[in-house]
């Protein structure tokens, strides 16, 4: 068995570098066939590599929104977001999996319960891979979604609120979406594509962050009587820079894993390229937000560039394997022009995103997945048009449901006078930076 993957990998290093300067997608005439044993266990290397890449985007989330945020509400934002991972790997196993992939058989949604570990019919070779590794890289993405809406939502929301919404999200919404294409159901069925979710993970999230924006109202002070928008300074470009080249990492296994398999050479090149092109569009992303912002205000943004690479990353998304090199670099840079230009159209309607997760997700999400056709000729226009509008409707009405009620239930904002002190101090009573001074004082 080592002989025969040792050789299979001197194949692949052979037929890699003929190819490297172009990316042109790698072939395999007669390639060796590993044992199922051996597919087995690649695949599930794959599914835990790019799982615990997509876990450690979780941390890369927590420093984005920790260095965009004031420092009187970091705290607060860390432990959001450990909270909603724990969260969501809680919902994923007592209902999200099976609704999102068991018995969806073109349908709207799955069954109900908790998931299982055990290995289909007993004989762990039925499935291809570890079913416990499935489920771990599933519910990552899971969580994925749930950080989306934390950025956008931080430094006036309460607690608890934004937690049983984490649950409400994690356990119902995402799976049910995530049903309609990734367990087989009616989008599926249509054509709809969208590879590693551009829109069922980052569309999703954003527009649950959307109706949480609308309904909860801006920070107090952002937007003046006369529509003068007043920025709120983050407290740390090192931290929120620290973030995104953690997002960035944890992409490769977010995109690359999507993949689903890596038991033959023609997997392990399409990963490969996928690599490539996801690297690429984040790229295109900072610079054209680099170069828009440098040409429209005089100054760089760095808060537009550190957001450009990852629109350009969830543009990217929904099809990271078909593009050329150049057709990447274009669907990444639009990307980060749409940050620049969504942004300050977001401050026009008076829609307060933190750390400008709406543009990122949700816009860039959109675009990503409408573009498919480009470069994926199995794509419909009109199916992405069809999905995009699916799951907008249906994400946008269930999580303005669930914040209407539990703003009539419990009220969802904290007062203005706990919003000026800090979430860190009236809300956990932990400081993430006591020796700044106190109170008010402080940013």
């Amino acid at each position: 068995m080592k002989k025969l993957v040792a050789k299979s990998a001197a194949t692949l290093a052979v037929l890699s570098l003929s190819v490297l300067p172009v990316f042109a997608q790698d072939t395999a005439a007669e390639a060796p066939a590993v044992s199922p044993e051996v597919a087995y266990i690649l695949n599930t290397l794959l599914f835990l590599i790019g799982g615990f890449l997509v876990m450690w985007m979780a941390a890369g989330f927590a420093m984005l929104e920790a260095g965009l945020v004031r420092s009187k509400n970091v705290s607060m934002q860390c432990l959001k977001n450990i909270s909603l991972y724990s969260i969501a790997g809680l919902m994923f196993w007592i209902t999200g999996y099976n609704l999102m992939y068991t018995g969806v058989d073109g349908g709207f949604m799955g069954s109900f319960g908790p998931y299982s570990f055990d290995e289909v019919g007993g004989n762990a070779l039925d499935t291809g891979y570890s079913t416990a590794s499935d489920w771990f890289f599933q519910m990552v993405f899971c969580a994925t979604t749930a950080s989306i809406v934390s950025g956008t939502l931080a430094e006036r929301i309460k607690l608890w609120p934004f937690l049983i919404f984490t649950v409400v999200l994690t356990g119902f919404i995402y799976p049910i979406a995530g049903s309609w294409q990734w367990g087989a159901g009616w989008l599926s069925e249509m054509g709809f594509s969208d590879f590693a979710g551009s829109t069922l993970v980052h569309s999703v999230g954003g527009w649950a962050a959307l109706a949480g924006a609308i309904i909860l109202g801006a920070r107090k002070g952002k937007y003046g009587a006369d529509g003068t928008v007043h920025p709120f300074p983050g407290s740390s470009m090192p931290l929120a820079t620290l973030g995104t080249f953690i997002l960035w990492l944890g992409w490769f296994g977010f995109n690359g894993a999507s993949q689903l398999a890596m038991g033959t050479i023609g997997d392990v090149s399409d990963i490969s390229r996928i690599f490539a092109n996801t690297n690429m569009a984040a790229a295109a992303g900072v610079v054209v937000a680099v170069l828009l912002t440098q040409a429209l205000y005089k100054k760089v943004d760095v808060t537009m560039a550190l957001n450009g690479a990852l629109a350009g990353l969830v543009s990217i998304t929904a099809e990271p394997l078909a593009p050329s090199v150049w057709q990447a670099v274009f669907i990444g840079g639009v990307g980060g022009a749409i940050v620049v230009f969504t942004v300050p159209l977001l401050d026009k309607l008076k829609i307060d995103d933190v750390v400008g997760a709406i543009p990122v997700h949700l816009i860039a999400g959109i675009w990503g997945t409408f573009i498919v056709p480009l470069s994926n000729g199995d794509a419909s226009w009109v199916t992405q048009i069809i999905g995009i509008v699916a799951y907008g409707v249906f994400t946008l009405v269930a999580s303005a449901v669930v914040w209407f009620i539990l703003k009539a239930a419990m009220g969802i904002r904290v007062s203005d006078e706990e919003e000026a002190l800090g979430l860190d101090k009236v809300e956990i009573g932990v400081e993430a930076y006591p020796e700044f001074g106190t109170g008010s004082q402080r940013l």
